[in-house]
């Protein structure tokens, strides 16, 4: 009877393991993707206002 207490424990257990690790891992990942999102939208803005701010008459300087 003692090795099924046992065996129910180390069950429930590796269940609240697995629940935190997919959890830290799907936070992980979704603040990775954030990351990602945010860098594009920058450089998108950064040429956007790099754009603007260029005089009418002014030409890129192209190396």
């Amino acid at each position: 009877m003692s090795r099924n207490v046992w065996t129910v424990i180390g069950v429930i257990a590796a269940v609240i393991i697995a629940w935190i690790l997919v959890d830290v891992a799907f936070h992980v990942l979704w603040f990775v993707a954030k990351l990602a999102i945010v860098a594009v939208v920058a450089v998108i803005v950064f040429f956007v206002l790099r754009a603007l701010v260029r005089r009418p008459g002014e030409k890129s300087i192209e190396r």
